[in-house]
């Protein structure tokens, strides 16, 4: 397996992502600049085009002047001066010719014959109606040169815009196309990466419910292994501590129970006059020796109770459960001790089925029935409801006493901790009921808490159905 870390990853992905957007400026910028770069040269071929036909024309009109000049008046400084805007004009031909991609090839070669034949005619001697055809002509190819030179311009104007065109919708696939790697290469790495941390934090969660039976496997980089690795030896390390905490719970309270046993019979015996007749201050001592005995064993029944708990929690049998039936059978088990109180216990369940661990789903509604019967004023109403959804199974007491503190909601399932608001009838219990119930609903992968309530308490618990 590649042993690959977390920050190799984080930077490879980076790298990818800067390679993928950095390559598509680099594209985007090279192609810029090669449209600025035709943009200048073409504006140079046309401000030389346009200049040198401009310069060719108003040298036509010299070359025009000078030649009707010299027809009328015959002067050699006239001839001379046609001579020079002749060879002028050629130069200005010369320039044309050399521009590159001139459209003008075929008109340029036309204005130097017809030039060429109107000097060839001052030397000959050609009258003037026969020079006035090669000076219109002269002056038609300027025009149609001009034209020539304004619709090449035109065109040459037009296919940058195509090409800018055409490299606008190239860069604009390449733009999506480089967002879309991008988005893949995040999207793989986050997922790559996500997944071990996701089960981490399930093998965090399973470490803090006390649920050591499941192997911690964590892959992806080869750091995050390694600390899958390290959270395994942990769980191991914590069953272990767990295995010798309740065989430590198991052993004292074994020890304490023989003693007690023996104190409990003999305080019996003093109370009973046994050994002989007590006095009245030594019969309160008695007293008070019962009631702590009697409290001291409801101490040590509770921690093998909880203890007890811890260990079936661990082991989960489920079985396909009706609900309206289960919590009827719940209810009429809490029968006796509700008539006691002339409380009315209501049952609102769906007839329907799913799959649980019954045993333990029994000792949790069991819990919670007895605490809100304890709590509940004579003549109250004690309500369990049951609902079936998607996330699976949610379950709800509620009664009507004196509910729970604010400050106790945190702490109300510790173990050995009783809330501030007391029954209304004096009661036996050492506060571990709620620390059973949440030890065995989180065994069952679920939760318990309480909800907002104007009156009583009114607790939830939410357990999954196996079935889904």
């Amino acid at each position: 397996m590649l042993r690959i870390s977390f920050r190799r990853v984080m930077l490879a992905g980076f790298v990818l992502i800067i390679l993928l957007l950095g390559g598509m400026a680099v594209r985007s910028w090279l192609v810029v600049e090669r449209f600025v770069s035709q943009s200048r040269q073409g504006g140079e071929l046309a401000l030389q085009l346009t200049a040198s036909i401009q310069e060719l024309g108003e040298s036509t009109v010299d070359v025009e002047r000078s030649a009707r000049q010299f027809l009328v008046l015959g002067d050699a400084v006239i001839r001379q001066r046609f001579d020079e805007n002749i060879a002028h004009s050629l130069a200005a031909v010369d320039r044309l010719e050399l521009i590159a991609a001139s459209p003008l090839g075929g008109l340029l070669a036309d204005w130097r014959a017809t030039a060429e034949q109107l000097k060839a005619g001052l030397d000959g001697g050609m009258h003037k109606a026969e020079l006035a055809p090669l000076l219109a002509r002269l002056v038609q190819l300027n025009e149609d040169m001009k034209a020539v030179g304004q619709h090449w311009v035109e065109f040459q104007n037009a296919q940058v815009l195509l090409e800018l065109e055409r490299n606008r919708l190239r860069l604009g696939w390449q733009l999506i196309t480089a967002l879309l790697g991008a988005l893949v290469v995040a999207t793989a790495m986050g997922w790559w990466l996500m997944r071990p941390m996701r089960h981490l934090e399930r093998a965090i969660t399973r470490l803090g419910e006390k649920r050591f039976d499941e192997a911690v496997v964590v892959g992806g980089p080869a750091d995050l292994r390694q600390l899958g690795r390290r959270l395994d030896w942990l769980r191991l390390r914590l069953a272990e501590l767990e295995a010798d905490r309740e065989r430590m719970l198991r052993h004292v309270s074994h020890e304490l129970k023989t003693p007690l046993t023996a104190l409990r019979e003999g305080v019996s015996l003093l109370r009973e006059e046994v050994p002989g007749p007590l006095g009245d201050s030594q019969r309160e001592v008695v007293e008070i020796l019962q009631h702590n005995v009697l409290a001291l064993q409801r101490q040590i029944e509770s921690l093998l109770s909880l203890n007890a708990a811890s260990f079936e929690a661990r082991r989960l049998e489920y079985s396909p459960v009706s609900l309206r039936a289960f919590l009827t059978e719940a209810v009429r088990r809490r029968e006796l001790q509700a008539q006691a109180r002339h409380l009315s216990l209501q049952v609102e369940a769906a007839d329907s089925e799913v799959s649980v661990d019954a045993a333990k789903l029994a000792v949790v509604v069991d819990n919670l029935l007895s605490n809100a019967i304890d709590f509940s004023p004579e003549g109250g109403e004690v309500s369990v409801r049951a609902t079936l959804d998607e996330a699976g199974v949610r379950l709800e007491c509620a009664d009507q006493g004196p509910g729970v503190a604010s400050e106790d909601i945190e702490r109300i399932f510790e173990p050995f901790v009783q809330g501030q608001r007391r029954a209304p009838m004096p009661r036996r219990g050492s506060g571990v009921g709620l620390s059973i119930v949440r030890e065995l609903v989180r065994a069952m992968g679920g939760q318990v808490g309480l909800l907002p309530s104007s009156r009583g308490a009114h607790f939830y618990v939410d357990i999954p159905n196996e079935r889904q």
